[in-house]
């Protein structure tokens, strides 16, 4: 069964500026929903409520038909069948490239880690989706010693090592600026990991300035200023909205 990911009346308040202002959200599952609008505006305040990196004041988030709550802590997410990116990079530094995979997809338990159960199995999905980003080739490196593009690339990679891992149930997945400082050939990359994640049926939500990028891969798109929802709707429906030519195309 699809799981739709939304809010409800969710309002979180920083210091008296509204950063959420009571939005009522849901994204499509199994589509790619884009978020837009100016710094500040409250997106990444938004994504970051509902993977439980800032908690919020008032409203629900909602998981499903059934499981709507206050808070959500960033342990449970992958028990929530969440994953997400971050704008600034996430990564171990100073592990090498395939020890950064397997830590987030080998057993946690003491007595499975002792036993090494799957090991094999666990280096085949590093490998997978290593090769996916381009960087086997960098397996023994450390993070730290990536190029920016390349850190990033490491840090989608996890979460395709997550979507990959049997024993998981991902469905949803929040993308902070994955294109951000990224080269055109690694755009392609990022590009095509998402449409692929799409077309297997998970829900993609990502935040994206490049209205390029948004028009190619959004199936939906949500415009946000002041902490709130000021348009959404298909990206040629958006992109008629006088407001928004205005403030992303000129007018």
């Amino acid at each position: 069964m699809s799981i739709v990911v939304r809010t409800e009346n969710i309002k979180k308040n920083f210091d008296g500026v509204k950063a959420v202002d009571g939005e009522t959200i849901s994204f499509a599952p199994g589509k790619i929903t884009g978020i837009i609008g100016p710094n500040g505006s409250g997106k990444s305040t938004l994504v970051n409520i509902l993977t439980g990196m800032v908690p919020f004041d008032s409203g629900f988030a909602c998981i499903g038909e059934h499981t709507c709550i206050t808070h959500i802590r960033p342990y449970d997410l992958v028990d929530f069948g969440i994953a997400r990116t971050f704008q600034d990079i996430r990564i171990f530094e100073q592990m090498p490239v395939l020890d950064n995979i397997l830590i987030v997809i080998s057993p946690r338990k003491i007595f499975d880690s002792i036993f090494e159960r799957n090991k094999k199995y666990h280096i085949d999905i590093a490998k997978k989706v290593l090769e996916r980003v381009g960087l086997w080739d960098k397996k023994d490196c450390l993070a730290h010693d990536l190029s920016y593009g390349q850190r990033k690339l490491l840090e989608i990679a996890r979460i395709l090592a997550l979507n990959e891992d049997g024993n998981r149930s991902i469905h949803t997945i929040f993308f902070d600026e994955p294109f951000a400082g990224l080269s055109q050939e690694m755009i392609k990359i990022v590009s095509e990991i998402l449409l692929f994640l799409k077309k297997e049926g998970k829900t993609v939500v990502f935040i994206e300035h490049n209205m390029d990028i948004i028009r190619e891969l959004s199936d939906h798109v949500v415009v946000f200023n002041n902490g709130k929802v000021t348009t959404e709707g298909n990206p040629h429906e958006v992109f008629l909205n006088p407001l928004v030519i205005e403030a992303y195309l000129g007018k």
